[in-house]
């Protein structure tokens, strides 16, 4: 491929992946690479902290072996290494895998079956098919963007992705801005029999459509995941900030906040953890995802255990019903789970299903297990059927604050 050819509708990262392989030519021995194929995961199994999780897991071996990482537009990575030990960069993919266990992709592979998850390459055996992988990566990442462009054309998407200088302006503006108008709460209920709903606390959080609308209206933020990721971990600090200015008694005590495990061990959050009261922390819950617990399991007991000892309570979000059977919450030492509703829990009524996932509800604790992404009275009745108490969603806002009635399950 001609590297003046490049244009301004090509990916940049599949651009530089070519680029890469090209000079490789001449120095073949010793390097391999590994293909990542995020993209096949199902949809659910691609959000930020996905992808975030799955970078992080080689951008920490680049320095160690001479590496090279690429994240490509449609989501993959790319990661070109030199006298690395395989068994080094295969513990890092089997990481990986634990942590997308829960997709279909992850056990299609056997015997006869190619392994549709990662593919590995031997530079110097096969360089000519690395070289043409690169540049159909390359070529499919143009036809993406110029479908991209079309669509914008049409005035269905006109606003540009946000790039790295705007991402420093826009945390600069968030450094001083008051965010306290983007703030959203919404209640975790408990819902016992045919009682009305009980407020046991509130999560708290940034809306981040409307700090797009509000803060940089021509721009989409949402375009990079990676820059996107960035911009969560600043958010992070100004929750932290203005929580520790706080002085609405609606949100001083029984609440929660999904946070970084990166975010617990910073300084912000020790400037926070002193501005309270010692009986307050009893009362906050921080909410931490699955996918970084599991990331970093040193980081995370440090964290757990830093906030067990200033008694926060710990609710481990992010579980589905294809990955809540494999946690072992008090080992890992939490107080509360969620557990994220889908009308597939629902579809098949076949009492031995229904039986699986109340014996896994028993297992972690009835009292500790929160059922969210509520959207429907479907989902409360299902609740009850295994046991469930505590409910949050949609339907639940809606129907309380709409009608300022109890809502009681027919």
């Amino acid at each position: 491929m001609n590297r003046q050819a490049r244009t301004e509708a090509s990916s940049d990262q599949e651009y530089r992946l070519v680029d890469c392989i090209d000079r490789l030519n001449r120095y073949r021995e010793g390097r391999r690479a590994v293909h990542i194929h995020l993209s096949r995961l199902k949809s659910q199994n691609r959000r930020d902290h996905h992808l975030r999780i799955a970078a992080n897991t080689f951008e920490n071996l680049t320095q160690l072996f001479e590496g090279q990482l690429f994240k490509l537009a449609n989501h993959d990575i790319f990661f070109v290494f030199r006298n690395a030990n395989p068994a080094d960069i295969d513990e890092a993919v089997i990481r990986l895998r634990y942590l997308f266990n829960d997709d279909p992709l992850i056990h299609e592979a056997d015997d006869e079956i190619p392994d549709g998850f990662c593919t590995w390459y031997d530079v110097e055996r096969q360089f000519a098919e690395l070289q043409a992988v690169a540049k159909a990566l390359y070529e499919e990442a143009q036809k993406r963007q110029k479908r991209l462009a079309m669509i914008a054309g049409d005035g269905r998407d006109d606003k540009p992705p946000i790039d790295p200088h705007r991402l420093g302006e826009l945390v600069d503006t968030i450094a001083s801005a008051d965010l306290s108008n983007l703030m959203r709460r919404q209640a975790v209920y408990a819902i016992v029999g045919v009682q009305a709903p009980q407020t046991l606390f509130r999560e708290l959080f940034i809306s981040i459509a409307e700090l797009q609308k509000q803060i940089l209206p021509n721009y989409n933020i949402l375009a990079d995941r990676w820059l996107f990721q960035s911009l969560t971990e600043t958010l992070d600090r100004r929750m932290l900030s203005m929580l520790a200015k706080n002085d609405d008694p609606m949100i001083g005590s029984s609440f929660s906040v999904n946070l970084n495990i990166s975010t617990i061990l910073s300084p912000e959050f020790l400037q926070y953890d002193a501005s309270l009261r010692s009986a307050a922390r009893g009362t906050i819950v921080v909410e931490l995802q699955m996918i970084d617990v599991y990331a970093d399991i040193a980081a995370f007991t440090f964290a757990r255990d830093f906030l067990r000892d200033r008694g926060y309570r710990i609710c481990l979000d992010g579980l589905t019903e294809l990955t809540i059977g494999h946690i072992d919450r008090e080992r890992l030492g939490v107080d509360l789970v969620k557990l994220q509703w889908s009308p597939s829990l629902a579809e098949d009524h076949s009492e031995p299903r229904r039986q699986k996932v109340k014996e896994i509800i028993d297992r972690i604790g009835k009292a500790r297990t929160i059922l969210c992404h509520v959207d429907s009275e479907v989902a409360i009745k299902f609740g009850h059927s295994i046991g469930i108490p505590m409910y949050q969603g949609r339907f639940l806002d809606q129907l309380m604050g709409a009608k300022n009635v109890p809502y009681r399950p027919r």
